[in-house]
């Protein structure tokens, strides 16, 4: 295997995706900052917009963030009224979360900068490539993934 030197920087993917991911929490940190978020207060409304009742551990997995972190955040965001937790009717043992309508209006806020930031990263992308580039992208996180979800 090559070293890192001979690969170089700019042919190394992770070091790529890092630096893409870099730059796109960069620019919509001061949208979210207006509305109170937390780059994983921001993720946990994300992921919940689309697949809303997630238990925290799955919650976490998704929303990339470490349990303990997403913990906390699910703490600030129920105290804003932006999620709740319920216990989950088949094991009470479980917490589900749900999203309540303020923090659907807050993701739905902070979206149209998240998309805008999206598109401007596909600029000059066709549509084909960009397809590709997703299945790609899926076909690597089936690689590395520990979760079925």
């Amino acid at each position: 295997m090559p070293r890192l030197g001979e690969i170089g920087l700019a042919n190394y993917p992770p070091y790529l995706m890092n630096r893409i991911m870099g730059r796109y929490n960069a620019s919509i940190r001061n949208e979210m900052a207006k509305l109170g978020l937390t780059t994983p207060k921001m993720r946990a409304l994300a992921v919940l917009s689309v697949m809303d009742g997630l238990p925290i551990g799955q919650l976490a997995v998704h929303a990339i963030v470490e349990q303990s972190t997403l913990s906390r955040a699910v703490d600030a965001l129920q105290a804003e009224g932006l999620v709740r937790r319920e216990a989950d009717s088949a094991d009470s043992r479980t917490i589900r979360v749900y999203i309540t309508g303020s923090g659907r209006a807050a993701f739905e806020t902070l979206w149209p900068h998240m998309a805008e930031t999206y598109l401007a990263m596909f600029a000059g992308i066709d549509e084909a490539e960009r397809r590709s580039f997703v299945a790609t992208l899926q076909k690597i996180h089936a690689n590395i993934r520990k979760h079925d979800f």
